[in-house]
């Protein structure tokens, strides 16, 4: 009889292992149209990048668009990934390419939130930088 539960208790702890691996594998992931509302803004590695007007490494993500100094690129979607410590972001984009015109180029930006206002972005996990939000300036009055 003990041998018979000890099976049945084998066979139970196996089931249930098997349900938590294929859970665990299987991540579910959502498509966005357009870049989520919290992600959208001025990026800058520093905020004193955020000042200077003619840095490179600043870039504006909108609802369809991802733009930097070097490239001009529509957001076709946005896949969102749960993660172990928060969503993880990817925007699919198509690049203006300055050498072939009419064949944009197909790319994608990894975004890991961090905070509300501070990200990692880049090409691929390999390659991620952190950015801060570049706060919005109110217009000189005076001007």
């Amino acid at each position: 009889m003990t041998t018979r539960r000890s099976l049945v208790a084998a066979a139970a702890l196996i089931a249930s292992s098997l349900g938590l691996v294929h859970s665990a594998v299987r991540a579910d992931v959502v498509r966005h149209a357009s870049v989520p509302e919290s992600l959208r803004g001025t990026w800058a590695p520093s905020s004193e990048a955020c000042d200077n007007q003619v840095d490179k490494s600043v870039f504006v993500l909108s609802a369809k668009s991802y733009v930097s100094s070097e490239t001009n690129c529509a957001v076709d979607w946005v896949s969102e990934t749960a993660g172990a410590r928060g969503p993880i972001y990817s925007a699919h984009l198509q690049c203006a390419n300055a050498g072939q015109q009419g064949r944009p180029i197909t790319s994608n930006l990894v975004i890991l939130p961090k905070d509300i206002d501070q990200i990692s972005a880049g090409s691929s996990f390999d390659n991620l930088k952190i950015y801060r939000r570049c706060s919005a300036k109110e217009p000189d009055p005076k001007q």
